[in-house]
């Protein structure tokens, strides 16, 4: 889809129990070259969606059954249809039903009977929304993989990334962060390393201790991987994990030297889970440490300052056996 384009190509469900309806719609969609979906109930719109992926959907509200309302709130709470717009197009126009829409998610509104020429703006300008959306979809998708392709360079990180993730989840569930925060960690687990992508490989898989020199060129990586993610407007909120989590609790840590709560909580706690995966997995330098031992370790640090001691102790309790 070019956003260039007079008109703008895309995949539209229209969901009318009337047929009439839903032929109106699709005459005038189809000859602004969209390529329509027709639906005449809920549950089988619903099933739809799920095949035919629709860029957009118009659906109306009173239908038998299950109504446009519901539809519209399912589509909303599922992950992978919850940024599909919706425009719900209703006879109904009194305050209550518009809030109701509102509270479902629809996108917008289009009474009956419609203009052609607010039907045709609205459709475009919501689709090229759409478009922007994938676009970041994409985007996303390509650092995911820049991410695995450090991971899968050294044998010794495998699955380390979602680890990380699932680490970092529950203790944030653990400690009642908000959902944004718990999606920032899931996304932080498998983004923090993007920046090794900028690390010679002769450094990143030295068998042996690093010269000086060569911790210098590591201790980039954090800056590295937060420029890289910069421009994602979708990644705001894993960005303080990209590029914080190597700072101490001391203020001993790098690239920006932060102490104490001055390091994002989210940073904080990738920061704990990292290492804890690093003690418990085998290294070039290391075998793979006990759970026990692991624990005496991250104790032992926590105590000369490097790691939040509250945090320490929400992960501790948590039942690292098992997860």
């Amino acid at each position: 889809m070019n956003t260039s384009d007079t008109k703008l190509s895309g995949k539209i469900l229209v969901v009318d129990d009337k047929i009439q309806n839903v032929e109106l719609l699709e005459a005038d969609l189809m000859s602004s070259g969209y390529e329509v979906i027709p639906a005449y109930d809920g549950a089988s719109a619903l099933e739809l969606v799920k095949a035919e992926n629709p860029d957009l959907i118009l659906l109306d509200v009173m239908m038998p059954g299950m109504d446009g309302f519901e539809v519209c709130r399912r589509l909303k709470s599922d992950e992978e249809t919850m940024l599909i717009p919706i425009v719900m197009v209703t006879a109904l126009s009194n305050k209550a039903d518009r809030l109701k829409g509102i509270d479902a998610g629809v996108d917008d509104f289009l009474t009956k009977p419609y203009d052609k020429q607010v039907l045709k703006a609205r459709v475009k300008s919501l689709l090229r929304v759409k478009y922007y959306t994938d676009e970041l979809e994409r985007a996303e998708a390509v650092l995911m993989s820049l991410a695995l392709s450090v991971e899968a360079k050294d044998s010794y990180t495998e699955d380390h990334c979602n680890r990380l993730s699932d680490y970092s989840m529950l203790l944030g569930e653990k400690i009642g962060l908000p959902a944004s925060d718990i999606n920032a960690l899931r996304l932080g687990g498998a983004l923090h390393d993007v920046g090794k992508i900028g690390i010679p490989d002769a450094i990143l898989l030295k068998k042996g201790s690093l010269t000086d020199e060569e911790y210098t060129v590591i201790k980039d990586h954090p800056v590295i991987g937060y420029n890289i993610c910069k421009p994602l407007h979708t990644l705001h909120a894993v960005l303080p994990i990209i590029r914080h989590h190597h700072e101490r609790f001391d203020g001993s840590g790098y690239p920006d030297g932060l102490k104490g709560e001055e390091i994002p909580i989210t940073a904080r706690i990738l920061t704990i889970v990292d290492v804890f995966d690093a003690l418990m997995t085998e290294r070039p330098y290391k075998e793979a440490f006990s759970l026990k031992k692991s624990l005496a370790i991250l104790r032992e640090e926590t105590e000369r300052g490097w790691y939040d001691p509250a945090l320490m102790d929400s992960f501790m309790s948590l039942d690292l056996e098992n997860s």
